[in-house]
């Protein structure tokens, strides 16, 4: 969750394994939109991905279409 101005953005996931999980949506208020809430929530759930080496598969369309654009998170992505 990222929290800015009152307002609140959202990445949510399941998890399927201690070593796999799935981003199943983000959600960005009006308010926030146009900041790069959104990117920076995916940031925060790459990072945190490789720091405990866990794979995401991306079923959310705004965290695929940011894999999408980043080949260098690669990595992390199922």
């Amino acid at each position: 969750m990222l929290r800015e101005h009152g307002a609140e953005a959202e990445l949510t996931w399941s998890i399927l394994s201690p070593t796999h999980i799935i981003s199943d949506h983000t959600g960005v208020p009006d308010a926030m939109r146009g900041t790069g809430a959104g990117r920076r929530l995916v940031e925060r759930v790459v990072a945190d991905a490789r720091a405990e080496g866990v794979k995401i598969t991306p079923l959310c369309p705004f965290v695929r279409a940011q894999a999408q654009r980043h080949p260098e998170w690669a990595d992390v992505f199922a």
